[in-house]
């Protein structure tokens, strides 16, 4: 990447105290394995007896107003790696920073906001309160302070809940108040620590909409999640963590297409036409048709589909608006 990284994660280890010795690593010499980024020999030490290690080299970079989704199952390192960057873990090696700053360091934290997986809030106060409440913290006071609050929650959908107290929010409203607090000082880098965790699909797709609003607004935002859809929706680029290791990262597009297969979608196509594609295909050597049939939509549109839009009476154009999408 030419211009300076948002994010720049080098050669990431984090070891953690285990609970047994059948967890810890067995002790001998270093191990060289190939650098993930740049694929050069790296000296990687063994965790100590009775550690566990929990993140194993981790390296990888996101850049300014790009959408970078960390996906793996649980356990697999992705809290602890947004936690390290975030400076509230201590790497047991490598370095972490943020558009240029040791992310160790708490100037470098002031470009960041972050949402964890289980945000706690005050349920005594408002949603107009909780926004004033950290925006405080961050040091913003007064006029400024009142316009931003309001200016969050119409970004966030809450305008109308404002002067409700938290106590009677959704999961899905509170995870949307938790992304106003995050947004408060302005950042220019937003974490999300499974942002749509217990949301139902309805607020799930709320604050996806969100995600990508907050992109076209030149947010740079690091998410991690094991829900893969909502990932494939929001992410220009993704890496696979497993086991602690970074196994694979890319451009979402590059990761997810099969390249040695060509897609052809056709609009009102008549049995008559399908027979003659397929005559073609077998006149040519090495070419074997692997199926036919109708696009699928996924099970969250056609969930919304049939509540919301049915609801506001979209559905006809939603229906439009798919058949487009899956057009080339």
């Amino acid at each position: 990447m030419s211009e300076m990284a948002a994010v720049q994660i080098r050669n990431l280890v984090k070891d953690f105290r285990g609970s047994s010795k059948k967890e810890s690593a067995p002790g001998g010499s270093a191990l060289e394995v190939p650098g993930p980024v740049t694929g050069t020999p790296l000296e990687v030490l063994p965790p100590a007896r009775g550690m566990v290690r929990a993140v194993d080299n981790v390296s990888l970079e996101i850049a300014p107003g790009e959408i970078y989704g960390l996906i793996g199952p649980n356990g697999s390192g992705k809290s602890t790696t947004m936690k390290a960057l975030l400076g509230l873990v201590r790497p047991s090696s490598g370095t972490c920073s943020i558009f240029g700053r040791d992310s160790s360091k708490v100037d470098s934290r002031q470009d960041v906001g972050f949402l964890p997986e289980n945000p706690y809030f005050y349920k005594h106060l408002s949603g107009e309160e909780t926004i004033r409440f950290y925006g405080r913290l961050c040091g913003m006071k007064g006029a400024a302070l009142r316009q931003r609050t309001l200016e969050l929650l119409d970004l966030v959908g809450l305008e109308e809940a404002g002067k409700r107290r938290l106590g009677g929010y959704s999961k899905g409203m509170l995870q949307r108040i938790g992304l106003a607090q995050a947004l408060v000082q302005d950042p220019r880098l937003l974490i999300l620590d499974e942002p749509t965790a217990g949301v139902d699909p309805i607020g799930s797709r709320q604050i996806r909409d969100l995600i990508l609003t907050l992109k076209e607004r030149g947010f740079t935002v690091f998410l991690c999640s094991h829900l893969l859809e909502q990932v494939q929706e929001v992410c220009d680029r993704v890496g696979i963590i497993h086991r602690g290791s970074l196994v694979k990262e890319g451009r979402l597009e590059d990761l997810i297409s099969i390249e040695d297969q060509t897609e052809i979608i056709l609009r009102n196509a008549t049995p008559g036409l399908l027979d003659r594609i397929q005559d073609l295909a077998h006149q040519e050597a090495g070419v074997e048709l692997v199926r036919t049939g109708h696009p699928r939509t996924t099970l969250e549109r056609l969930f919304l589909r049939e509540t919301v839009q049915r609801d506001s009476g979209k559905v006809s154009e939603e229906r439009e608006d798919e058949s487009k999408e899956q057009s080339p």
